[in-house]
């Protein structure tokens, strides 16, 4: 029973493995029309590597849930713990932001061959989820609440992205996802939001009461509701609303 929050933790890193192999096997090309017109094709496969990543995320919670449940937590736990996360949550979205950034360099001439400089930036989400953890690691203050946001968090938002892009109509948001100048806004954002110190709460619960776990219930009836409206873009909005929550009440987030 020992061994089994880790065989947890290593599915969540096979899964972060299976979301890497779909995110590079989705096949960006530029194809013709028959009056010499130009189209961008992206197969859909992309959008399975956001399904394993979600799995990820899924079996991320259960090793911690299974290695309270049977006593089993352990300092090789931990480690493990982190070495996986920084493959689902850290390689496998920069993969994703490094795809579409080739989907926007793409839709300019001759951007189909565009250098590996400006797709490269790309990784520094998994850099900074890298750092994030191993500064988690040696913190033992930061239980019930987080300094900077979690790998976690980041990288489920980001796996967000192919699932909102294909099952929107909306324009504006579709542009935005293949704008380079988007992405590129989003990696510093998200990178320098994870090795940051702003104090943001951590989803466990001390007691049930709603005096001490407000924020916690107010981002869990929005992230309902934003699920029900919103449906895929929930998980951006949802996002943004866990940080300012934190931040509103930052007292109660440690």
């Amino acid at each position: 029973m020992k061994q089994l929050p880790n065989i947890f933790t290593l599915l969540n890193l096979i899964c972060g493995c299976i979301a890497i192999v779909y995110t590079l096997q989705n096949g960006i090309s530029i194809q013709y029309t028959a009056d010499n017109g130009q189209f961008i094709n992206i197969p859909e496969k992309i959008w399975m590597a956001s399904l394993f990543i979600g799995i990820a995320a899924v079996v991320d919670f259960l090793d911690g849930f299974v290695a309270r449940l049977f006593n089993a937590s352990s300092e090789m736990g931990k480690q493990l713990d982190s070495l996986a996360d920084v493959v689902s949550f850290g390689v496998a979205p920069s993969m994703i932001i490094y795809q579409f950034l080739r989907i926007s360099f793409a839709q300019t001439e001759g951007g189909i061959d565009v250098s590996t400089v400006w797709l490269l930036p790309a990784f520094i989400i998994a850099a900074a989820g890298a750092y994030r953890l191993a500064r988690f690691n040696i913190d033992t203050s930061q239980q019930y609440g987080f300094k900077g946001v979690p790998i976690p968090a980041a990288g489920l938002l980001i796996a967000s992205f192919p699932l909102i892009l294909w099952n929107t109509d909306n324009e504006t948001i579709t542009g935005l996802l293949q704008n380079k100048w988007f992405l590129y806004a989003v990696i510093i954002v998200v990178s320098t939001l994870m090795v940051s110190k702003l104090p943001l709460m951590a989803l466990k619960f001390k007691d049930v009461t709603i005096k001490n776990n407000l924020p916690k219930y107010l981002l869990i009836l929005f992230a309902i509701a934003a699920a029900i409206f919103m449906h895929w873009l929930a998980v951006p909005i949802v996002f943004i609303a866990y940080i300012i929550l934190s931040l509103a009440f930052k007292n109660k987030t440690t």
